[in-house]
């Protein structure tokens, strides 16, 4: 039993963009310089003709993952409810095209599909015939604002009842027995400050320069986890609510809430924005912004098995700068695995 480390080729979304990096390129990576081997994509962002590739793709995937020594880890779908002209898309449509995403992941040898955050049950039930008989799992992301233990009153995005979607599925697979439904959670529902990317794009924008510079210089007193609460008492009413959001944070679960979900948990999403270099601890990194200590700790202390893949997400915010000022997201990965090794104890 073991944690194991991953990446999401989503983290390398900029270099596939400018051409720099194809899947070959982020599988060779993995093997020469991060030493791991769990690998996670975003179907329609790697797989061409997606979703129905062709036989010599699939070849070549397959000699790829053999040649870098890897592991198709976890295949991320969408079920894009506005996918259709004439009307949203329903229950027993999401689980058609569901069925679809579970046999691409058995032909690219995937152990399981990242299907829409808060996946309704029925909406799994319907596609679990085809996820048994393929033996590839159907998991969730477990995603902010959607909390793990139950609470009716948390609304947001991404699913019908957030609240209480991550109890309805563990209801589903204790009624059922089913092995090949679960959780992906997300380490940003265990934030513990904001995101220094998302800081620094707001003080960019700011109308107010002055103000601007003041925050930064404040920035520098207070802990980051602080910030949005000094700001609020130094200069009340002077950000809007679009740039106060900025400097405040939230997390909808605390790591312990894991221990009753880790048997249902397949993967992680080791999310990333900002990996910096610890104060005093040269060529050590930290993510300031999420708890990945405490989470594996609390995977370590359970002897979860499983894969924790990298997903960076911290190149949108500086994509309004030139491209000399974007951020190296190879680097940044790398950073990241550099704690996660730390962490796991490799």
């Amino acid at each position: 039993m073991a944690i194991k480390r991953g990446v999401s080729f989503y983290s390398y979304q900029q270099e596939q963009f400018f051409g720099r990096m194809d899947y070959h390129d982020m599988a060779k990576e993995m093997h020469d310089n991060l030493k791991c081997d769990g690998v996670e994509i975003i179907s329609e962002a790697t797989v061409p003709g997606y979703p129905f590739p062709s036989k010599e793709f699939l070849a070549d995937w397959a000699n790829t993952m053999a040649r870098y020594d890897l592991k198709p880890v976890a295949l991320d779908g969408f079920l894009d409810p506005l996918r259709f002209r004439d009307h949203v898309m329903n229950h027993r449509e999401a689980a058609e095209l569901l069925k679809l995403e579970l046999k691409l992941a058995h032909d690219m040898g995937f152990t399981h599909v990242r299907a829409m955050t808060g996946l309704p049950a029925d909406v799994a039930e319907r596609a679990l015939d085809t996820a048994e008989k393929l033996n590839v799992a159907i998991a969730w992301e477990i995603h902010l604002p959607i909390p793990i233990k139950p609470n009716p009153a948390i609304k947001g995005l991404f699913c019908e009842s957030p609240g209480t979607a991550v109890q309805d599925t563990v209801d589903f697979i204790k009624k059922t027995g089913t092995t090949k439904v679960g959780f992906i959670p997300d380490m940003g529902i265990f934030n513990k400050a904001p995101y220094i990317d998302g800081i620094e794009r707001t003080l960019r924008h700011m109308e107010d320069k002055g103000l601007a510079e003041d925050i930064r210089a404040l920035w520098k007193e207070v802990p980051l986890s602080e910030l949005g609460t000094e700001i609020d008492k130094r200069y009340p009413g002077k950000l809007t609510q679009a740039e106060a959001g900025a400097f405040h944070w939230k997390k909808c679960a605390d790591p312990e809430d894991l221990v009753e979900i880790l048997p249902y948990v397949f993967s992680f999403h080791g999310k990333c924005h900002d990996m910096v270099e610890i104060p005093g601890k040269p060529g050590q990194y930290e993510e300031p912004a999420e708890d990945f200590e405490k989470v594996i700790q609390v995977l370590k202390d359970h002897n979860w098995d499983g894969y924790i893949c990298t997903e960076f997400e911290g190149q949108r915010a500086w994509q309004d700068m030139g491209r000399e000022n974007l951020v190296d997201e190879v680097e940044q990965v790398r950073r990241n695995h550099e704690m996660m090794r730390r962490l796991i104890g490799e």
